[in-house]
């Protein structure tokens, strides 16, 4: 599948906007951490890990739903990202799928 966040410049068919949505928390232990990281500064890998896991998770969806489409390409894609509450957050990924 071939992921882009601009237009290609070939033919192809559209068939439709797809999107994946992630919500991930962390567990107490970790926001303990988190918040020792932050007092001292530097990266925290906590959330970033929880970010990433999460980013890859809203594109596994994404790319299975342009799959059933029958797409072998989504572009245009974007992503956005929600604090929903401190240690849990939510990302969307969407783009159009379409056929080469």
């Amino acid at each position: 599948m071939i992921l882009a966040t601009s237009d290609l410049r070939t033919d192809y068919e559209v068939l439709g906007m797809v999107r994946g949505s992630c919500m991930r928390a962390t567990h107490l232990g970790r926001d303990i951490m988190a918040e020792l990281r932050k007092l001292v500064g530097g990266q925290v890998n906590e959330y970033a890990d929880l970010l990433k896991s999460a980013r890859d998770e809203a594109i596994e969806e994404m790319t299975a739903e342009a799959s059933a489409l029958g797409a072998n390409a989504i572009i245009s894609v974007r992503f956005s990202t929600a604090s929903i509450t401190t240690g849990a957050a939510e990302v969307i990924v969407y783009g159009t799928a379409v056929r080469i």
